[in-house]
């Protein structure tokens, strides 16, 4: 429902479970990929009386490259603090996080600026059957990246690409594979819509897996709320918690929404206090950051690469690693564009179709594109060149001879050929002569067929248009 009466106001939060070895507390084994339930378990994670937890360094270090690629401020102090509530994947009766020292704060990703950036502890993960509810405590105690940002996102559409673009960084960066459906990132809606320039009620949308899913719950958010300040009854909308049901595409209520007062958060006593510039190296760090999505995007494009190509590169890490090979060794603009246009098309074709699909060497490839460049094969034989190419390997000159599918240039050749075609259609010729031009068409047509393909369209376009004079 489009309603420019109204002004809609989304906040997010994200989070998403970092990539290290261990758990963030204890050095049970982090994987995501485990499907035995209750494996990668300790007295630790699972909260026995008398354990002590240990910070893990590099889930600390994920997170200030997240800042620092952001332009977010690394906090020099912070703490970990006690997050109470009760709930069966909490085995701790609270869970471990930060509240007033995040790790990061400010920063800005694709134009939406980030409030915070902070680490804690991941729950258990519940699992429900009709016959009971179990725990897999395999999840509990995985370092989780929790990112909030500022309430500046006014569409369901600018919601949901914020989250492709976070979840590219977090890729890009190496710390965190941030799949959604294996619950890996999290998305969280916060939104309120209101006809004042005041906030209205805010209202918070959980259990997001996609972020299809993300711009439909939006959506669907947005239109309840309107539809009840329409009729009147804006008085219904309440601070809550509330769930979205990817089956019927609607969200339900779960609870009342939680102050931080209720969480009743107080400093961790069994964690030390930190000076992160003491323990990092921020300027190392910042230098030896990747190429990020946005610049590399800004890159690409001033290739005059298709916008559409771009994101394939950025968010394709194989088909990207391959398209920088390929224009490491290529720097003229117009035979880039050429290859970019093979590798997104017919390469990308052949394999999402071919089980035995595998990447061409960078150099065959580049081989074949300069042979498109140079007019020795035309478009149908360099794919048929290319699917070679991604199935056996091989030189695409030798394929080309071997399939005969080089292009004849010769002009004395092609000059004997088109005659030979004029002879053999006289009265075309003289429909062409006396103005129906669209007749070339159709002599060309005769000269490719005769050639089988192999003579030079645009040598053998020109001699036939010199003959006919």
């Amino acid at each position: 429902m489009e309603n420019s009466k109204y002004k809609v106001t989304i906040g997010l939060e994200v989070h998403a479970e970092l990539k290290t070895s261990s758990k963030m507390f204890c050095d049970c084994v982090n994987n995501p990929d485990e499907e035995k339930p209750n494996t990668n378990v300790c007295p630790v994670c699972m909260a026995h009386p008398g354990t002590l937890p240990v910070l893990n360094k590099k889930a600390i270090e994920n997170v200030i490259k997240v800042g620092l690629a952001i332009g977010g401020n690394i906090a020099n102090f912070t703490e970990w603090d006690r997050k109470n509530y009760f709930y069966p994947d909490i085995p701790k009766g609270y869970q471990i996080s930060q509240y007033k020292y995040p790790i990061v704060s400010g920063g800005e990703i694709g134009g939406v600026k980030i409030t915070r950036i902070h680490l804690e502890e991941d729950t258990a993960n519940n699992k429900h059957t009709d016959e009971a509810s179990l725990i897999d405590f395999n999840r509990a105690g995985v370092p989780l990246m929790e990112l909030v940002t500022e309430p500046v996102i006014h569409s369901a559409e600018d919601a949901g690409n914020f989250g492709r673009e976070l979840q590219l960084l977090l890729r890009t960066l190496g710390v965190s594979d941030a799949n959604m459906e294996k619950g890996e990132m999290r998305v969280e809606l916060n939104l309120s819509v209101s006809d004042t320039e005041k906030f209205g009620t805010k209202v918070e949308v959980k259990n997001i897996n996609s972020f299809r899913a993300v711009e439909k719950a939006a959506k669907f958010e947005i239109e309840r709320h309107i539809a009840l300040l329409e009729e009147g009854r804006g008085n219904e909308i309440v601070q809550e918690t509330r769930g979205w049901d990817e089956n019927k595409e609607v969200t339900f209520s779960q609870r009342s929404k939680e102050n931080s007062e209720d969480y009743r958060y107080f400093p961790e006593p069994d964690l030390p206090k930190m000076h992160l510039h003491e323990v990092f190296d921020l300027e190392k760090m910042q230098a030896d950051l990747p190429e990020l999505p946005w610049q590399k995007r800004e890159r690409y494009l001033s290739l005059g690469l298709k916008p559409e190509d771009v994101e394939i590169y950025i968010s394709d890490f194989e088909i990207g690693g391959f398209f920088e090979g390929v224009i490491s060794q290529i720097t003229d603009k117009e035979l880039v564009k050429k290859a970019s246009n093979y590798i997104t098309s017919d390469m990308s074709g052949l394999r999402a179709t071919k089980e035995d699909f595998k990447l061409p060497e960078v150099s065959s490839f580049i081989s074949l594109i300069k042979m498109v460049g140079e007019n020795k094969i035309n478009s149908r034989g360099a794919k048929d060149i290319l699917a070679i190419l991604c199935e056996s390997g091989g030189d695409p000159e030798e394929i080309a001879k071997e399939k005969g599918l080089l292009q004849e240039s010769n002009t004395e050749a092609i000059k004997e050929l088109v005659q030979k075609i004029i002879d053999a259609n006289p009265k075309v010729v003289a429909d062409y002569k006396a103005g129906n031009e669209n007749l070339l068409k159709f002599l060309m047509g005769q000269v490719m067929k005769e050639s089988k393909g192999s003579a030079n369209p645009q040598v053998a376009t020109e001699i036939l248009v010199e003959l006919l004079k």
